[in-house]
């Protein structure tokens, strides 16, 4: 009885671990490239076109709502390179969320012009931010016409 009990609590500490991590890879799960959509095919050919040629400028990114506040980023890209990031809203809905938000989103910015895009990490302990930071930022990529992850 008890090697039973010892065995079901194993298998299910194993089963727990194994469903708690995530892949860090953002690739889809057929690991192909979506084939690019001939020119003036339908409505998404000007996002075609625009993906492209090299992409420069500015676009800011959704407003993501956190329970600890709003985060909304821009970004600049120079030649389909993201160049800079910028914070425009952080939580500040508390004096611990200003200074968890001062810590965390230099971080997310230096992964993020690294990783060349929003496949980045979130910072221990600012996961809230993080994620909203990861979805601002890929939505700004997304309007700006980039393709990058």
């Amino acid at each position: 009885m008890r090697r039973a009990v010892l065995t079901t609590v194993t298998t299910v500490a194993g089963v727990i671990v194994l469903l708690s991590l995530k892949p860090h890879d953002s690739t889809p799960a057929t690991g192909a490239p979506a084939p690019p959509s001939p020119p003036g095919a339908g409505p998404s050919s000007g996002s075609s076109r625009a993906s492209r040629s090299p992409v420069t400028g500015t676009a800011t990114g959704r407003v993501s709502s956190t329970p600890y506040g709003p985060v909304q980023v821009a970004v600049t890209m120079v030649k389909g390179r993201i160049t800079g990031i910028r914070a425009l809203r952080t939580p500040t809905d508390a004096a611990r969320s200003r200074q968890i938000a001062a810590m965390a989103v230099p971080r997310l910015t230096r992964e993020a012009l690294d990783a060349q895009g929003a496949g980045i990490d979130a910072v221990s302990g600012a996961s809230y931010t993080s994620q909203g930071y990861v979805q601002s930022l890929q939505s700004a990529l997304d309007r700006a016409g980039a393709r990058a992850h």
